[in-house]
């Protein structure tokens, strides 16, 4: 760690150096400045946690001296800076950890009704529930960009925006299969069901990240469905995209005008196929490691809500709530802090930190 350590305060040194015989190329300048700020805050914890070795180090020199006097300062110091010692370095590894440059964005959320027929299109209302409501916790706004309803107040399909700094930091843990146990409200003999729903938490992706030819992509516009196929508009205004190289679909509906339709499907097709090429780079550099949290392969039965027991299982780091009706209405920090920790233990053990 020191050694990669020593590696950045050097390029600091050299920054501040570069810095000062930069003149008036102001365009420089400002790239400098904006590198050198990314690793200043390394630089101040090293400077901290190495003053903090060195009096450390002093304190159990006289841990043993034979002045009682003595003996009792050092031992109270080193009781005294042990901790911080293990702060600093816990703080520095982390800082070490190659950031994702998504985690600030915003996050396209996809949640599809699994097995389980209409109670799943019910479990999948619940969870985007869940997810707005966690929004709000955050001070987060939600915006839904594409729904396949069903008669009972279910989707069988919701695509839907959250927007917030922080926001694929937080919920990028989300995507994989999520399952519910409960009894159903159509079904009379109250009998316990298993159904599934999947969620997909896509970074949203800016145009010049992702460019898609026009000649890649097949658009047909129909007219806009309500639940139960009724027509709520007159006007063909809801679009539906085919990227012709994957065959993905993409399709939109709820906004009154094609125009925005169509913007809003190019959104979600966008944040999929950089999902697509993300995750062909993560395996190519990451093949030896098959982190449960890292990859959230979305075959994984990521996490089980037990109405019976009012229990919600996160399998992945065996980690469970007995309150169900708080996690449902949002209060899912404990999941998600939990899995941030294990996801940088992890991240920290590949850099052999």
């Amino acid at each position: 760690m020191l050694d990669k350590i020593a590696g950045i305060e050097q390029r600091y040194k050299e920054l501040n150096d570069l810095l000062v015989e930069v003149g008036s190329d102001y365009q420089k300048a400002t790239e400098l400045s904006i590198e050198r700020a990314e690793i200043e805050p390394i630089v101040m914890i090293a400077q901290e946690y190495r003053s903090k070795i060195r009096r450390l180090e002093e304190a159990r020199e006289l841990e043993n001296h034979e002045d009682e006097d003595l003996r009792q300062l050092a031992q109270n110091e080193i009781a005294e800076l042990e901790p911080d010692v293990n702060n600093l370095e816990y703080q520095l590894k982390s800082m070490l950890i190659p950031s994702d440059r998504r985690d600030n964005r915003n996050v396209i959320v996809e949640i599809r009704a699994g097995t389980g027929g209409d109670e799943a299109a019910l479990f999948a209302a619940d969870l985007f529930r869940m997810y707005t409501r966690y929004a709000e916790r955050q001070n987060w706004s939600s915006e839904v960009l594409s729904t396949n309803e069903i008669g009972i107040g279910g989707y069988k399909e919701i695509v839907f925006m959250i927007k917030g700094r922080g926001a694929y930091s937080k919920l990028k843990y989300e995507s994989g299969v999520h399952r519910v146990q409960r009894i159903p409200v159509t079904e009379s003999s109250g009998r316990i069901h298993t159904s599934t729903a999947t969620v997909a938490v896509l970074a949203e992706v800016d145009d010049v990240e992702i460019n898609i030819p026009e000649s890649d992509i097949h658009i047909d516009v129909y007219k806009s469905a309500g639940a139960g196929g009724q027509n709520v508009q007159k006007n063909s205004t809801a679009i539906r995209i085919t990227h012709l190289p994957t065959g993905m679909v993409v399709q939109c509906q709820d906004e009154r005008s094609q125009l925005q339709n169509k913007l809003r499907a190019m959104s979600i097709l966008r944040a999929r196929i950089y999902e697509i090429e993300a995750e062909k780079q993560r395996q190519e550099v990451d093949a030896d490691r098959r982190s449960q949290v890292g990859s959230a392969e979305r075959a994984e039965k990521i996490r089980t809500y037990n109405y019976p027991q009012s229990r919600v299982t996160d399998h992945r780091i065996n980690l469970s709530s007995y309150n169900l009706p708080m996690v449902m209405e949002g209060d899912i920090e404990m999941f998600i802090d939990e899995l941030s920790t294990n996801d940088e233990a992890e991240r920290l053990a590949a850099i052999g930190l």
